[in-house]
């Protein structure tokens, strides 16, 4: 039955359609629903296929849809937004109240690449983790982190399917509380894209955290200070409609 019109007025059809969808996807719908079919929406309409595709073409991209290859389309959740204070992504995932799980991707002591071992100061060995982050049984990333060896002997042999940050607190006493952070845009290739079910080429979030402990600054009549050490070296990739970045910048006086 159809509920809203389309008409031939000065409004694109595919506007109007993409106006249609996405109330029935605020009003009527909730997150992992199906999307009804493109000719059963074709045939509601009276619309072209272009249209159809267009108009959910429009809401794939503006996040409130989400395409799942061979299976169809469905309603997006909302995304998950960070911000740029230091917390674990399940940390962030529990204050949106998305249940949050990881999977396992790899796991070894390795040689470390150019990149962290500079960062950690020895080549290694370190500890090499994969991880496909999931949130809600869906998946939100895939982190590809190396731990400092020094300062978790052991890490592989514990549960590394929640928060890698909440085993080095309890476990090792390392609290990481400090992270340089570099954000990027890249295209997925074939093997993320299906990990994260998304087309090859879909953009991708890019994080790359360098993470410490905090130290301790020395004073007079004290214990000296204590530098802070390198803790974790972690690329990480997100699916752009379902996790997002946001901070406060502040222009300095003069």
């Amino acid at each position: 039955m159809i509920t809203d019109g389309i008409t031939d007025g000065p409004q694109p059809k595919h506007a109007q359609l993409r106006e249609i969808l996405e109330r029935r996807v605020a009003g009527e719908l909730k997150p992992g629903d199906p999307l009804p079919g493109e000719r059963a929406l074709e045939e509601e309409f009276g619309v072209s296929r272009i249209t159809v595709r267009r108009a959910i073409g429009d809401l794939v991209a503006a996040g409130k849809l989400t395409r799942v290859r061979g299976k169809g389309t469905f309603v997006a959740p909302p995304p998950l937004v960070g911000g740029i204070h230091l917390a674990s992504l399940s940390d962030e995932m529990r204050g949106h109240e998305v249940e949050a799980s990881a999977r396992v991707l790899e796991a070894a002591v390795e040689p470390a690449p150019p990149a962290a071992a500079a960062f950690f100061g020895t080549a290694g060995p370190h500890i090499h983790l994969r991880r496909l982050r999931l949130g809600g049984g869906e998946p939100y990333g895939v982190d590809d982190a190396w731990y400092n060896a020094a300062l978790a002997p052991g890490l592989l042999e514990r549960d590394l399917e929640h928060s890698v940050y909440r085993v080095l607190e309890e476990a090792y006493g390392v609290v990481v509380a400090q992270a340089e952070q570099t954000v990027a845009a890249l295209a997925a290739c074939p093997e993320e894209a299906e990990l994260l079910l998304v087309e090859p080429g879909a953009p991708l979030l890019q994080v790359v955290r360098l993470a410490s402990t905090a130290g301790t600054a020395g004073t007079a009549g004290t214990a000296s200070a204590t530098p802070a050490a390198p803790v974790e070296y972690c690329t990480s990739l997100y699916r752009t409609d379902r996790y997002r970045l946001r901070g406060r910048v502040s222009r300095e006086a003069g």
